[in-house]
């Protein structure tokens, strides 16, 4: 028996990806789950031969959450699954213990190739994510973008108030003082060289960090 467990805050992602898995992955007993804790509460219950954690869900700290997970199946073979720009993100949930990284703009058959790949204790990068690596190893791509000096926190945040959430809903869904938040908006601002958030979103449009409206 092959147990998977989905973790999406959006019910109708869930149960198309459900549909999906179970065309080429036999015997799938698929459980699912909505934010940190009900993700924590299977994890703790059943050993999965597979994660599939979407990166933003309610009152969810999606790196802290990774790490939560390798500390109680320090095993687990977790794929990322998310909106979010590939180049700034894989990369960090690599380096906590993540196998892979898929955009939920991936064809159907890179999805596959990355459930596969991962199901079977293999690592996924996707094609492009391999040649960004690559020419930064061999130093032919310096780290232009302003984005990429932010810590995985930094970045989750800066994120969120781009999105328009306040300093409540942020420390509410990152279990952090709204001190805290403000303490690391300060810092992200000022890393980006921005005045506020407005001259923050102006500038993750430039770098395609956020959609251009």
């Amino acid at each position: 028996m092959n147990r998977i467990l989905l973790a999406d805050d959006h019910e109708v992602m869930r149960a198309g990806l459900k549909v999906f898995i179970t065309g080429f992955i036999q015997f799938a007993v698929i459980d699912e789950a909505w934010d940190r804790d009900s993700v924590i509460e299977k994890v703790k219950q059943h050993d999965y031969q597979l994660m599939i954690l979407d990166v933003y869900m309610p009152a969810t700290d999606s790196f802290g959450l990774v790490s939560n997970i390798l500390d109680i199946r320090p095993d687990a073979k977790i794929l990322m699954f998310s909106m979010n720009p590939e180049d700034l993100y894989a990369k960090r949930y690599l380096q906590l213990g993540a196998k892979g990284y898929i955009a939920k703009t991936a064809s159907s058959a890179e999805l596959a190739e990355a459930i596969n790949a991962v199901f079977n204790n293999n690592r996924y990068i996707s094609p492009a994510l391999r040649q960004q690596i690559a020419d930064e190893a061999i130093g032919n791509k310096a780290a232009t973008n302003p984005f990429e000096k932010l810590s995985p926190r930094e970045l989750d945040i800066a994120m969120r108030f781009m999105r328009g959430d306040s300093t409540t809903s942020i420390s509410e869904a990152l279990r952090l003082k709204t001190s805290t938040i403000a303490t690391f908006k300060a810092r992200i601002l000022e890393k980006l060289n921005c005045k506020n958030m407005i001259e923050a979103n102006r500038l993750a449009r430039i770098y395609k960090i956020m959609p251009d409206t």
